[in-house]
């Protein structure tokens, strides 16, 4: 043998040692074998060819509680009869008959009457006097199913999770746009109908619950001490406070958590409560109700504002709602809280800077000699007062002024300014007359006032002298006027200036003398200025359109500037368009251009007032289809009053070929021709107007105008 230095000299086994010899070993003995089957740590029984227990490991005994011969005494109670799987041990016993091994799943109850779940693996063997025999290893299934279960449980909430995340995003969706009047509350409570409980509807709170259609709403919302209604003692003394009602208690802040309510319970009679349960009985109608419904507060930042009420798929009231769902649920009634809170704020920004604009704004002025359209309207995006304005003074007899400005911005320091500088231009104007030595006023005290913002105008006077009249005007900063005549159209770009205030000069003064027919326009950059353009394009368009108008009065020219140029307009606009009568024009020959006004109650009353004011106007006028003008302003002003807000304003116009209406109303939303109500009366206002006359809208400073005007020779009423 060589030795190697530093290898150790132990002997090495053989490999045969370590792998076995490829030679068979000799036969185990069968003391040996027996010992072996039962220590392994796998429950083996032996079953005779009758199936029953001869023999059982003491991994049997330690998984069943059992030793053989007790389990044999007990062997039909180890397999309980209502967890028997029929079709898998009839498929095992016919594997058995055809002396084939098999595998069945099987619970089995232990000594301690605990059950377990296992894989019955069963195989034939026959001893050495050919008798049949069946060994039976049991395989435990518990920590497998425990396994399977947990993870089953993981994918399941993994899926509700991202259940109840979709439904969020989509609440989301609905309610993206805080400003949109039309996205319903019942789309929101469908959508939790159609996924997460079995009926769900939401309900408002101004001074009293009642259903909620919409996100818009111009109420605002009850408080603290502004109850649904006030409960009634039994024995018909003084109203007093249910204090048992719970829902009244989160209307008023006292609660924030979800209470069930008993649809069949009893409450004080009008109560939150009581009115509530009455409402989702009506809406169930007869669908099974299973326990109480619940009812989830919809809190605004300060108040809560309305309630959310659901009735979850599986009954049991909140207690039987899934953690998930109500997770759900109560989010959905936060945002929507917000959302209301938001739209209701929005509303009530966008009327006080309506209602500001207006105040700041003079009501159009009659002007003898003159045809006068003006208009105004904030941009429908911006909430904030705007720094436009127009103005119209009958300076004297025979002098007209016409200004129209613009301040930058669009917030109250901007409506301050041009508060101020109307009224500014105002005062000078009625005492010094010509437009250059006005604004060179005005630039001195403007300068003095430190007025903090910008701000351009066009100051125009227009004079009536014997040969008609003269127009003079002044620029300060502002876009030209034009002058439409006999189809051309020009930019009053005369006596133009810096912006007010900067001045520090002379004003010069422009004078243009206008001819029968001619007609002006004054316009604030909204009515031309786009993202895609600039105004330079934007008054080339401007300039084209004036030119292809074909209407020969102010009003008709001023609603095709509005209809071709400010569909959706990025600004506000301020709009005053003023036409010099043609006595060559016909149906001008006998009379000036006429236009009469009127400001109706928003009550039933005034549909017959203005009806009474239509006819009495085409008498006066001598126009024909004055039956078609009554029907007509009857279904404007009745829609004015039931879908409007406010005072109503009924203008009538001669426009030499017809008679134009106008009706204006508070809300913003436009008017919509429908097919009527099913079932019921109404509903065919706009068709019988369409009929009639030619019709349109228009946003204003206070909400819409809806006009018509009636086509000579229509239909008659009568005949309808």
């Amino acid at each position: 043998m060589v030795n190697t230095p530093g290898a150790s000299n132990a002997p090495v086994p053989p490999t045969d040692a370590l792998v076995g010899r490829a030679e068979p070993a000799a036969e185990p003995p069968p003391d040996l074998l027996l010992a072996a089957l039962r220590e392994v740590a796998v429950p083996l029984a032996l079953l005779d060819d009758h199936g029953t227990l001869v023999w059982a490991n003491r991994e049997f005994e330690a998984s069943t509680g059992y030793d053989a011969a007790e389990a044999r005494a007990h062997q039909r109670e180890l397999l309980p009869e209502r967890f028997r799987r029929h079709h898998e041990t009839a498929a095992a016993r016919a594997a058995m008959q055809a002396d084939r091994a098999t595998s069945v799943t099987l619970t089995l109850r232990r000594a301690d009457d605990s059950l377990f779940e296992c894989r019955l693996h069963v195989s034939p063997v026959r001893g050495s006097d050919g008798v049949r025999h069946w060994v039976a290893a049991f395989q435990d299934l518990t920590e497998q199913i425990s396994h399977d279960a947990e993870q089953a449980a993981l994918v399941e909430a993994e899926r509700r999770e991202r259940r109840s995340l979709g439904i969020i995003a989509q609440v989301s969706d609905l309610l993206m746009d805080v400003t949109d009047r039309s996205t319903p509350l019942h789309e929101i409570a469908g959508l939790l109908h159609r996924t997460v409980v079995g009926w769900a509807a939401f309900y408002v709170n101004d001074g009293g619950l009642r259903p909620a259609d919409a996100v818009s709403d111009h109420r605002p919302p009850s408080g603290r001490g502004n109850r649904h209604g006030e409960a009634r003692r039994p024995d018909g003394g003084d109203e007093t406070r249910d204090t048992s009602d719970e829902v009244q208690a989160l209307l008023d802040g006292e609660k924030d958590r979800p209470v069930d309510l008993d649809l069949e319970g009893s409450y004080v009679r009008g109560s939150a409560s009581h009115w509530l349960a009455e409402q989702a009985r009506r809406e169930l109608g007869t669908r099974a109700v299973d326990g109480p419904v619940v009812v989830f507060p919809v809190p605004g930042r300060r108040r809560v504002i309305g309630v959310l009420v659901v009735d979850g798929r599986h009954g049991g009231g909140l207690a039987g709602l899934e953690p998930s769902t109500r997770t759900v649920v109560e989010l959905t009634a936060r945002r929507v809280g917000l959302t209301l809170d938001n739209a209701r704020l929005y509303d009530r920004e966008h009327r006080l800077a309506e209602t500001l604009q207006r105040a700041m704004l003079p009501q159009q002025a009659e002007v003898d000699g003159l045809d006068v359209w003006t208009y105004y309207a904030p941009n429908s995006e911006n909430v904030q007062v705007g720094g436009d304005w127009y103005d119209v003074l009958q300076i004297e007899p025979d002098v007209v002024g016409v200004v129209i400005g613009d301040v930058v911005g669009h917030d109250v320091e901007a409506a301050a300014a041009m508060g101020q500088l109307r009224s500014v231009v105002r005062s000078y104007a009625y005492d010094v007359t010509t437009p250059g030595p006005v604004l060179e006023r005005v630039d001195q005290l403007v300068a003095g006032m430190r007025i903090p913002r910008s701000a351009g105008l066009v100051l125009s006077t227009l004079r009536r002298g014997a040969d008609g009249w003269v127009l003079e005007y002044s620029r300060a900063g502002h876009l030209p006027a034009l002058h439409s005549r006999a189809g051309r159209v020009e930019q009053l770009t005369g006596a133009g200036g810096p912006l007010i205030g900067f001045g520090g000069g002379t004003r010069e003064t422009a004078t243009l003398v206008l001819a029968p027919g001619d007609v002006l326009v004054y316009y604030t950059d909204g009515l031309i200025e786009r993202r895609d353009r600039d105004l330079r394009e934007g008054l080339a368009a401007l300039e084209a359109v004036v030119q292809a108008v074909t209407a020969r009065d102010s009003a008709g020219i001023g609603e095709e500037l509005l209809s071709r140029l400010a569909d959706h307009p990025e600004d506000d606009v301020a709009v005053v368009v003023v036409r010099v009568p043609d006595p060559a024009d016909a149906a001008e020959r006998s009379r000036s251009p006429r236009r009469r006004r009127w400001s109706l109650p928003s009550e039933p009353a005034s549909v017959g007032r203005a009806r009474h004011a239509v006819a009495r106007t085409c008498h006066a006028w001598e126009m024909p289809d004055a039956s078609n003008a009554e029907l007509v302003v009857s279904e404007l002003v009745a829609n004015a009053v039931l879908h409007g807000y406010g005072h109503v304003s009924l203008q009538l116009y001669d426009t030499g070929d017809g008679l134009r209406i106008e009706v204006e109303d508070g809300n913003p939303a436009p008017p919509v021709s429908t097919d009527g109500h099913p079932g019921r009366v109404g509903g065919f206002g706009m068709q019988i107007v369409e009929r009639l006359a030619d019709w349109g809208w228009r946003q204003s400073s206070r909400g819409k105008v809806v006009w018509a005007k009636v086509r000579p020779g229509a239909l008659p009423a009568s005949a309808r």
